[in-house]
């Protein structure tokens, strides 16, 4: 092991490699800092244990909440220009708020997800959710220290208003009338949801990959909102390639016949076929080469033998996996959320909307932390370290390091991933809560 150069970097900023990642270097005003050096050793995979949220109810599990906002006469100005309200925005808390309301950290979910972060809403639930093994008491982010919050996007199709709710003018679903959105939307509504549980700073945004862009958002569009930000697996825009991905899912489901120009809540068949394909082309995406060899290599999945059937979808394992992937897919998730969301990702371009970043991220004071992972092609290191480079341009702190994982971009997802990602997030806001003004600025 040894000192090795980050390439593109300023000369200060160096990487201490280890056997399984990267120890990462903080920086404030161009020069290491020397506050976040956090050890990242080899462990084995916690097991995924339900959270007991500080929640106040008495059986222990979670509850979703809902937020109605942005009504009349007040709605929300969306970036392409229309007006639309009210928004009921469904989220879920986990710990308790501080009396001066300043240990709440937001989580932004990604793509698919939802705000069912972690815990279980029923004895009947099947599994718990899904960064469970992240978010909890004494995990990545301690709910016994911070009150944790996670909120359904808007055009989501989880509670939160989305093509699939009811428009109260016609009283049937939105469908294809649903507004186009951006990513600055979904924060705004974030934001709102935020103000109206009474804190006006964050301790915190984290986020990876579309949740990621969240955080990045928030950063420039509200910068004195919060005190750090942590981004993982993302970037200020999404690659030509990822774009290709996008459209690629989305002209699947517009194909399907069932699809019916967005209209299809009436019906008996709904655009499955044209979701499930959109699922498996992106699910490839989130995989690495190295995670799919090992996993599926060139493996059959019912016979030793070869059949020569030129209709037999599901004969590699790997075929197999990505069927069950895309049928799965298509009992939780609406097919026009999918449109706009994946929209949502391709239009995200930091720099168009605020200029170079070196200038729209000096305007926070937030500290940050980015993580990135060596076999992630979505959003590879190199857009992290574009990041990180005009923070340090900027004079802003942020910390930074390169996790080696085979699992590729879904790796902060990835049970066995969360102990080494847990190691750099939890001292991390340790130290900004520590860090925080002691006076008026806590209140």
């Amino acid at each position: 092991m040894g000192w090795e150069q980050a390439k593109g970097l300023p000369t200060q900023y160096n990487r201490w490699r280890t056997s399984c990642g990267n120890r990462p270097r903080s920086f404030a005003n161009g020069k290491a800092a020397g506050e976040i050096v956090v050890s990242v050793e080899s462990m084995s995979s916690a097991a995924a244990t339900p959270v007991q949220p500080e929640s106040g109810e008495p059986n222990g599990y979670v509850q979703r909440q809902s937020a109605t906002l942005f009504e009349p006469p007040r709605p929300l100005l969306l970036k392409c220009g229309q007006e639309f309200g009210p928004i009921t925005v469904a989220y879920q808390t986990y710990g308790e708020l501080s009396p001066r309301k300043d240990n709440a950290v937001f989580i932004c979910h990604a793509l698919t997800g939802d705000s069912h972060v972690a815990g279980r809403r029923h004895p009947e639930d099947r599994k718990p959710g899904w960064w469970d093994g992240f978010v909890g008491p004494g995990k990545g982010i301690d709910t016994d220290r911070f009150f944790v919050i996670c909120a359904n996007v808007l055009g989501g199709c989880q509670g939160t208003t989305g093509p699939n709710s009811t428009d109260p003018a016609v009283g049937k679903p939105y469908g294809p009338e649903f507004p186009f959105l951006t990513v600055s939307d979904i924060v705004r509504t974030h934001q709102a949801l935020v103000a109206s549980l009474g804190i006006s700073k964050l301790l915190a945004i984290v986020g990876g990959s579309l949740g990621g862009m969240q955080v990045l958002e928030w950063a420039a569009h509200a910068p004195d909102s919060i005190a750090s930000a942590i981004v993982l697996a993302s970037g200020a825009r999404l690659s030509a390639q990822g774009i290709a991905f996008n459209a690629v899912g989305r002209r699947a489901i517009v194909a399907d016949p069932a699809f019916n120009g967005g209209n299809f809540y009436e019906q008996a068949d709904r655009p499955k076929f044209g979701l499930a394909l959109a699922r498996m082309i992106a699910h490839i995406t989130y995989l690495s080469e190295q995670a799919i060899e090992r996993k599926f290599g060139r493996r059959l999945q019912h016979t030793e033998e070869l059949r020569y059937q030129i209709n037999d979808d599901t004969e590699f394992q790997i075929e197999s996996y990505l069927n069950y992937q895309g049928k799965r897919f298509v009992e939780r998730f609406d097919a026009n959320s999918y449109l706009r969301l994946t929209r949502a990702m391709d239009y995200f371009d930091l720099e168009r909307d605020y200029g170079p970043m070196s200038q729209s991220l000096a305007k926070t004071a937030a500290r940050f932390l980015v993580v990135s992972y060596n076999t992630d092609w979505l959003f590879p290191t190199e857009q992290s370290r574009a990041i990180v480079r005009a923070l340090v341009q900027a004079g802003r702190h942020v910390s930074y390091t390169e996790l080696n994982s085979p699992h590729g971009h879904d790796a902060f997802l990835v049970e066995s991933e969360l102990p080494m990602l847990a190691k750099l997030v939890a001292p991390f806001l340790d130290r900004c809560y520590f860090d925080l003004p002691k006076g008026a600025a806590r209140a």
